[in-house]
């Protein structure tokens, strides 16, 4: 079941689109399978790996750099759900520093601990913050750490527009050795016409979407338990989507450079889309038809 080499893979998404959910059930997912997975939190908030270990204290990277001058691997790191090693980058204290720099001390300190050819992992999976693109967060993509991008997004316009602007940094940093995309992760889905603005966008992007995802409270509930869905509920429907996500992310090799669309672009195509869903609610055959 193992690869040859460690396949390393960026989730990004703007806060509260659902990322971490999305990754630690990719980690899961990839567990169950036979697969040696690494989740590495870069979120300041650091709770990219609650549900796969339980909710457990894990002490960050960055808090364990600043209170001693030796770190060791066993102290940032702890195996959850399948053997997941989950680690969280942290961030600055509070008020003081960038968060997005801590990503690049986190992964130089787990290069130097030698944490990739001690723990020999199949995949290892960056959840990373999607808000802005400054240049620490950006460090995933541009720095060639990972070999792939997938963005989180739903078809609220304020996570598209955090999509489009994770394209921007994809489009200028791939041609030089950053990470392609993958493709899109639209979660989160409840209107009947979501799925199709998510469709339109990645059309208009040159990108496509690998997974839909509809909201549910099957992931509410396994959350409440401090569980992902493959563990909490390995038979529902949901965990069968994670599990084909799974597959979709360890079977793709080909990535894309996307072509973000400039603001005009955007706005033109918000509004455009919101007209649409007017006429479709109104119950006018020309918006339904072209939903």
């Amino acid at each position: 079941m193992a690869v040859n080499k460690a396949k390393h893979i960026a989730i990004y998404g703007k806060g509260g689109i659902g990322k971490s959910t999305t990754t630690s059930n990719i980690s899961a997912a990839l567990a169950e399978a036979g697969y040696k997975v690494i989740q590495i939190g870069c979120d300041p908030k650091s709770d990219s790996t609650n549900t796969l270990r339980g909710g457990n204290y894990l002490p960050t990277v960055l808090d364990s750099v600043r209170d001693s001058s030796k770190v060791r691997l066993e102290d940032i790191s702890v195996a959850g759900f399948k053997g997941v090693l989950c680690i969280e980058a942290g961030g600055p204290v509070p008020g003081v520093g960038c968060a997005g720099r801590g990503i690049n001390a986190a992964v130089s300190l787990l290069q130097e601990l030698n944490l990739f050819e001690e723990f020999k992992a199949d995949y290892v999976l960056y959840d990373v913050l999607g808000d802005v693109v400054c240049g620490g967060f950006a460090v995933p993509i541009r720095e060639g750490i990972t070999d792939k991008v997938y963005v989180v997004t739903s078809s609220d316009f304020m996570a598209i527009y955090a999509a489009n602007n994770l394209f921007k940094a994809i489009n200028k940093y791939a041609p030089s050795g950053g990470a392609g995309l993958g493709g899109i992760i639209a979660n989160g889905l409840i209107a009947p016409y979501a799925k199709s603005i998510v469709d339109d966008f990645a059309l208009k992007t040159g990108t496509k979407a690998v997974q839909y995802v509809p909201r549910s409270s099957i992931v509410s509930q396994s959350e409440l338990y401090g569980k992902t869905v493959i563990e909490a509920n390995p038979d529902s429907h949901h965990a069968d989507l994670y599990r084909e996500l799974a597959r979709t992310i360890s079977e793709g090799e080909k990535t894309v450079v996307p072509k973000p669309l400039n603001v005009t672009e955007l706005r033109d195509w918000a509004r455009d889309w919101g007209d649409r869903i007017l006429q479709f609610e109104s119950g006018v055959v020309r918006g339904a038809a072209a939903i």
